[in-house]
């Protein structure tokens, strides 16, 4: 009997499908080695030898390892072809003592009969340069880690931590909310005819040229231009100019990448980077899609004809172009492993991939299966079609146009569907005299750019080139769960104070940390250590001894006040000392200066400052009047305004002996859980007496996800949305419609609507 080790249990089961009783499957549960937790694990004396420990979790799968290894005639090892998999394998071989000469590591890119059979075939070596680039990495990190974090506990707050990834994310995070506050809003002006044929067909046409000058975007700056334009426009004569139609063609997008499958899966399907990973990682470790981290969008030569050979039978030949597609990455250095994700099978659809799984893996894998299919089909094609139109009126020349577009043929639009607007333009010809219906003046305004969504910061950190694959997901996760960033009721990414606190200074004092070039080129260091280019000891020591001067030196030059207070007009109601604003692991609170004598602290209430020393915010302002008179109900004192870690919430002003705090988050909106259950108990009889309560309401609550929306009768309820609910019904199922992102849609997952 032969040991196949993998990492995964679902890995393990699918595998052991394939192979005969000559084989036992078993699975490591992922890493078996690690650095210590409680200690740098890094001999700085050493050339940055690291110290591998086996954590006390993996204790008995190895002891368990060891004694199957021991009766095994060879053992196997299978995990993943990328560096985190090889650092697997090799720790594996280091804890089960297995001589270098019986070391057979086999690799493959998809879990299927073939592909295992093939690699049985060709075991190889353990690759020494992938797992020395893995070491780097870990090394790196820690050492970025367990030095930069007791730094900022002992120059902001305890609890803190940097990362040599995660910080530059926050640092994205944050320049983009600053950007999104210093933005000014620019009003413009559009103005558009609405036209008829002689055989009373509507044709709409925007105004582009006025006397033979384009209008640019901000060039109708008021409303007395825009009425100026329009009263013109109204007396107008109108008059076909010119109508140019061109065939134009649409092609498919390429596979799969790891980002790119975080990005349309964030993008189509509501899903975090981190779920997209997980849902994923199920269909590779249960054999229906290749493996899920690669910067890869090469495919198969054995699965292009499988595709096209679906695509001949499914759709027919016109759906199928002469020659198969091939496409090439865009990123410098694509590495990981050698093909873009895929269904293993092309002719498997989304209903047929078995039980076991959920509808969000099924909807995940037919994402997958559309966007693999569909870049080995035809070419869309579209026929475009735009009119210009003459306008006279006074003296003066107008020219406006219309533009429509019809899709001619489909193609692979068929397989992989994307938003293509369809306009369809009346038969119109040259010198044709049109009718005014009306003119309409539009006014608009510019509005800022959008906090970062999952899809968009994985696209940034894939464009600046920081991280790999298979980090995007986890430094996602890894900055909310450190409470540098938070989502908000879109699940955008928003920095939270001590983000904005912990980006200025690393900017200011350790901009190598936090630099976009530097970051991308310690990967591409990553990346030649990988390919045996260079010593992964040198690339740490080249990163190490700058930093460790750097750290030295400000930490004697900077002063945890100068970084963290703000000075207050408040007074301390406990020993009439001045009160501060500081900087907590959570955010920001005013204490007592004559700390350690007088402990007391307190929220920050709007006045004649807010909490960023500027002047009130006028958000606040509007919260706090929607409140104004209103009286605690505990102790009769004013209910007031206060701005905490989550934002401005209404308090009892004789804080802190009265902690009472109004729930301000409710909407309105009854429970349809509750509402359905208490319609059924006057249906039934012997109910027990909680079903006969009332109906609660739908409030505003936080999680470690992000915002939520749930009954305010929990634990007795625990229904729940993750959605902002309109108070709107589906037409199709009587679900709740909610908001989600910038479209309102059924809160009901099953339902189209």
């Amino acid at each position: 009997m032969k040991l196949v080790i993998v990492e995964s249990p679902t890995k393990a089961k699918t595998i052991s499908k394939f192979l005969g009783k000559d084989y036992k499957v078993e699975s490591s549960f992922g890493h078996i080695m690690d650095l210590p937790a409680k200690e740098l694990g890094v001999d700085l004396n050493d050339y940055y030898a690291p110290t591998y420990i086996i954590p006390a979790k993996a204790k008995k799968i190895v002891s368990k390892l060891k004694e199957l290894a021991k009766k095994a005639d060879g053992v196997i090892l299978a995990t993943d072809e990328d560096r985190e998999g090889e650092a697997i394998s090799w720790h594996l071989a280091e804890a089960l003592k297995l001589k270098e000469a019986d070391i057979k590591r086999i690799a493959f890119h998809e879990i299927t009969k073939s592909a295992i059979e093939a690699a049985l075939k060709n075991p190889r070596q353990l690759d020494k340069f992938l797992i020395d680039a893995q070491q780097a990495r870990r090394v790196l990190d820690r050492l970025v880690g367990y030095k930069l974090s007791p730094f900022l506990w002992k120059k902001i707050a305890r609890g803190l931590s940097a990362g040599r990834v995660q910080s530059v994310a926050v640092r994205l995070v944050v320049e983009r909310e600053e950007e999104i506050k210093k933005f000014a809003v620019q009003k413009y002006w559009t103005i558009k005819s609405l036209l008829l044929s002689d055989k009373k067909e509507e044709l709409e046409a925007n105004l582009t040229k006025v006397g033979g000058k384009t209008l640019k975007k901000f060039d109708i700056k008021s409303t007395a231009e825009a009425n100026k334009l329009k009263e013109d426009l109204e007396t107008a004569t109108y008059k076909i100019n010119n109508i140019e139609k061109k065939n134009t063609s649409k092609s498919p997008l390429p596979p799969f990448t790891t980002a790119t499958l975080q990005q349309t899966a964030n993008a189509r399907l509501g899903y975090s980077a981190k779920k997209t990973m997980m849902l994923a990682q199920k269909l590779y470790e249960t054999g229906l899609i290749t493996y899920m981290r690669t910067d890869s969008v090469n495919l198969a030569t054995q699965f292009i004809d499988s595709a096209r050979d679906f695509i001949k039978k499914e759709y027919g030949e016109k759906y199928l172009p002469e020659k198969a597609r091939a496409y090439r990455a865009k990123a410098k250095n694509t590495q990981e492993a050698h093909e873009a994700i895929r269904p293993t099978d092309a002719a498997k659809l989304a209903g047929n991939i078995g039980g076991g799984l959920t509808h969000d893996h099924q909807k995940m894998y037919e994402l997958i299966w559309q966007r693999a299919l569909g870049s080995q089909a035809a070419k869309a094609t579209l026929d475009n079609t735009s009119i210009d139109i003459e306008a006279k009126s006074a003296g003066e020349n107008y020219d406006l146009r219309a533009t429509g577009q019809i899709i001619i043929f489909d193609g692979y639009l068929k397989i992989y569907p994307q938003t293509t607007k369809e306009n369809i333009l009346p038969n119109l010809k040259n010198g044709e005299n049109l009718d005014l219906e009306k003119v309409l003046s539009e006014e608009h305004a510019t509005e800022p750019p959008a906090r970062y969504s999952d899809a968009t910061l994985v696209k940034a950190l894939e464009k600046y080139g920081i991280g790999r694959p298979s980090t995007y997901a986890p430094t996602i996760s890894t900055i909310i769960s450190r409470n540098y960033v938070e989502r908000d009721d879109k699940k955008r990414l928003a920095p939270t104070d001590v983000a904005f606190v912990v980006n200025k200074l690393l900017v200011e004092h350790f901009p190598e940390i936090v630099d976009f070039e530097f970051t991308a080129g310690l990967e591409n260091d990553l990346d030649d250590i990988a390919a045996g280019k260079n010593k992964w000891q040198d690339i740490i020591d080249n990163f190490y001894q700058p930093f460790s001067a750097n750290l030295e030196k400000k930490d004697k030059e900077l002063n945890k006040k100068e970084l963290t207070e703000e000075k207050t007009d408040e007074i301390c109601e406990k020993c009439s000392a001045p009160m501060v604003i500081k900087m907590g692991r959570f955010g920001k609170f005013m204490a007592c200066t004559n700390y350690p004598d007088c402990k007391n602290t307190k929220q920050i209430t709007t006045g004649d400052k807010d909490h960023d020393g500027q002047k009130d915010q006028p958000q606040l302002k509007e919260f706090g009047k929607k409140y104004a008179g209103k009286k605690c109900d505990k102790c009769g004192s004013d209910m007031i305004a206060k701005i905490g870690r989550f934002g401005p919430f209404i308090a009892c002003s004789n804080y802190p002996k009265c902690k009472n705090i109004l729930d301000t988050n409710g909407t309105g909106i009854p429970c349809p859980e509750c509402a359905k259950r208490i319609a059924e108990s006057k249906d039934k009889k012997g109910l027990p007496a909680e079903t006969l309560m009332k109906a609660g309401e739908i409030t505003k609550k936080r999680s470690r996800r992000g915002i939520f929306y749930a009954c305010n009768a929990y634990p007795d309820c625990k229904f729940a949305l993750w959605g902002k609910p309109t108070g709107g019904k589906c037409k199709t199922c009587g679900s709740l419609m909610v908001e989600s992102k910038d479209e309102v849609k059924c809160s009901n997952k099953e339902c189209k609507m």
